[in-house]
């Protein structure tokens, strides 16, 4: 289940730094919709995060959190921000996701 937790979690983070993202071209309202987005997403992110860490090794619920959140935000900059998608770049997202595999299976 903290795994669970822990993957939700990660998501959050990908979510708060698509809202920032959003809010970065936005103005008035908008702008204030897009930050309460990112301040709900950055909470909850954290707040899993912790949960997770009471029972998972904070060793690896950590580096998992933050390889999610860097995987998945890399791909919504691809999709949405149309930043580019390099051979490199695809590459070294895929190391990340192995890498997450990777502490996951050791632990």
């Amino acid at each position: 289940m903290n795994w669970f937790i822990l993957i939700v979690a990660g998501l959050c983070e990908v979510g708060f730094t698509f809202c920032l993202g959003r809010a970065k071209v936005a103005d008035g309202l908008a702008w204030w919709g897009w930050m309460g987005g990112f301040a709900a997403f950055t909470i909850a992110s954290m707040a899993l995060l912790a949960k997770a860490s009471q029972t998972l090794p904070l060793g690896t619920a950590y580096p998992v959190w933050t390889g999610i959140g860097a995987v998945g935000t890399a791909l919504v900059g691809i999709a949405y921000f149309h930043e580019p998608a390099s051979f490199l770049r695809i590459f070294f997202i895929l190391t990340l996701i192995a890498s997450i595999v990777g502490l996951k299976a050791l632990s």
